[in-house]
């Protein structure tokens, strides 16, 4: 009984320095820290345009719970950019929970997408994104039985409600680059 007890305090201490850094808890751990612009968007505020909308688009909509939204603007501030560029860039490249779908440059800004789970049954898409003239920021997709090919898709067919929004948390942040 006492190696019993003993081999599970071991494996206990082993497994709790061992779990990886997530996207879901570093989103947690900044999202009510100074600087960080976070939003949570239920699937209510995002609308499908269903009257356009072939069947898998829907069924991709369908496939989606939620969207975490978590940024950092650059606002000149070059130390706290890179920092929380490097923590996300090792979260996403060193965890053995997200795989890298793709990598593209848009207007400047470099933003990679990961997913986690199988290929065409994805339960998290990790979109991240960076650059000097806007920042750092990162969105947690979460769902059931995704297929990106198909949420790839549903992106033409889509609209959010601006006046379910609570953006006030984000007019400082335009105020001071203003």
């Amino acid at each position: 009984m006492k190696k019993a007890v003993i081999i599970l305090s071991v494996l206990t201490i082993f497994i709790s320095c061992n779990q990886q850094k997530t996207i879901q808890t570093y989103i947690v751990e900044k999202q009510d820290k100074p600087g960080f612009m976070s939003v949570d968007l239920p699937m209510s505020l995002i609308q499908l345009n269903t009257d356009k909308a072939p069947l898998d688009v829907k069924e991709a909509y369908g496939s989606i719970k939620k969207v975490n939204v978590l940024g950092l603007p650059y606002l000149n501030n070059n130390e706290a950019y890179e920092i929380e560029k490097k923590t996300l860039l090792s979260i996403l490249n060193n965890s053995t929970l997200y795989k890298n779908l793709m990598k593209m440059d848009m207007n400047g800004m470099r933003v990679s997408i990961y997913y986690n789970g199988d290929a065409n049954d994805i339960n998290e898409v990790i979109v991240f994104g960076y650059s000097k003239k806007i920042g750092v920021g990162v969105a947690r997709v979460i769902g059931n039985h995704m297929n990106p090919t198909k949420i790839t898709q549903m992106a033409e067919y889509l609209k959010i409600d601006p006046n379910q929004l609570n953006l006030q948390q984000f007019e400082q942040v335009f105020d001071s680059i203003n």
